[in-house]
């Protein structure tokens, strides 16, 4: 009986390999088969002829058919088995051993009856060829069957370890897709939180920026609004050291001009002093009755209110340079006054030359124009200029100590 293949040599061969070599078997075993077949019934039958009764001689090729028929049987049967992988067991292993004795018996019989021993020799080539054959190929049907089991289930186990290795591969591929979805989702995350974090710090730079250049346009609008103030307040001391010169130079005119007006009024009044003394002594050579003259009498003697009303007395001169020429008139008589209130002076009085009647006229204005509005704008003037020369003279006083 044949060994079987090793598995490392059939593995190393493959199942085409492994089913041509079965496939020469087969043509081979069924070659050696119908030659052996043909060649029994041949060698058969004249022996078969020679041990039957005349007019039988015809049934002589049957049972060499008979016996080879019990061969193809037990070859083919021998052949499915052996593919089956199986054991025939008692009786396919008597059939196919009785068979083949029969076949080499029927075959080396007539060659032994005449003591032929090189046709026994001869006859016995085909049966034993066959049994040896049939012995030969039910062993490589075996060893072959076994191989291709033993490929198939090598194939069937690879399979199954391609399958495990794809299943691993699949899930190895799928753990490798969940954690690359993993990885990005977290690095579309972590985008995500730094494109936030960066909106977050550029809007808090742009606020920044914003209260930085807020409180830069506040603290130059505040400086440029104190620079302003700043400047204003010097224009304003500017024009008040202006005007407080102007007015000192002005208050020293008038009252270099009130000095003047007062040294004339009292060498007008010593002129006229001197006038009634001349006339008095003229008239003291006239007897008269003498009486008393008081004091105040005198004085109001003096003080003869005249009418200085005169046409044109500022032509030429708009009506607010008017007023104000008058008006330092006005105040150079006030400054002149020796009475205790300026109502009792004469020349405030009705039909003096700074009452409101002759104001209003000395303008070219109606009595009740001037009673109504220019004495009373006059009267403020004054009290404004009263106030700014005490204030000058607080200054001043300021200024000595």
């Amino acid at each position: 009986m044949a060994r079987p293949f090793p598995a490392t040599r059939s593995a190393a061969m493959s199942e085409a390999e492994i089913r041509s070599a079965e496939n020469t078997l087969k043509a081979g075993t069924w070659a050696i088969t119908a030659g052996a077949l043909l060649f029994s019934v041949l060698t058969v039958t004249p022996l078969v002829r020679s041990v039957t009764p005349a007019g039988w001689d015809w049934t002589a090729p049957i049972l060499p058919l008979v016996v080879d028929a019990a061969v193809i049987i037990v070859v083919q049967l021998d052949s499915v088995i052996s593919r089956l992988g199986g054991k025939s067991g008692f009786w396919p292993a008597l059939l196919r051993w009785m068979t083949g004795v029969m076949t080499l018996a029927l075959n080396v019989g007539n060659s032994a009856l005449h003591h032929d021993y090189v046709g026994v020799a001869v006859h016995a080539v085909a049966p034993l060829l066959l049994i040896v054959t049939a012995e030969a190929g039910l062993a490589y049907r075996r060893a072959i069957s076994a191989a291709l089991a033993r490929i198939a289930q090598e194939q069937e186990e690879q399979r199954e370890r391609d399958r495990i290795a794809a299943e691993e591969e699949k899930e190895r591929q799928q753990a490798q897709h969940e954690r690359d979805q993993a990885t990005q989702a977290e690095a579309e995350r972590e985008a995500r939180e730094y494109e936030q974090q960066r909106l977050r710090d550029e809007r808090e730079h742009t606020l920044a920026l914003e209260k930085e250049r807020t409180a830069r346009e506040t603290a130059e609008r505040q400086d440029r609004l104190e620079q302003e103030k700043a400047e204003r307040e010097y224009r304003a001391r500017l024009e008040r050291e202006r005007a407080e010169r102007e007015l000192a130079e002005r208050r020293r005119q008038e009252e270099r001009a009130d000095q003047e007006r007062r040294e004339k009024t009292e060498r007008e009044e010593r002129a006229r002093l001197l006038e009634q003394q001349r006339q008095a002594q003229s008239a003291a050579t006239v007897p008269a009755p003498a009486r008393a003259v008081s004091p105040k009498a005198v004085k109001q003697a003096n003080r003869v209110v005249q009418s200085v009303v005169m046409s044109n007395e500022f032509a030429g001169m708009t009506t607010d340079d008017a007023e104000q020429a008058l008006f330092k008139l006005y105040r150079a008589a006030r400054d002149a006054s020796q009475y205790p209130a300026w109502e009792q002076d004469p020349q405030a009085q009705p039909g003096g030359d700074f009452c409101g009647s002759n104001l209003g006229r000395r303008l070219g204005r109606s009595d009740a124009s001037g009673r109504a509005n220019v004495k009373p704008k006059f009267e403020r003037w004054y009290e404004e200029y009263q106030a700014s020369k005490d204030a000058s003279a607080k200054k001043e006083l300021v200024g000595v100590s």
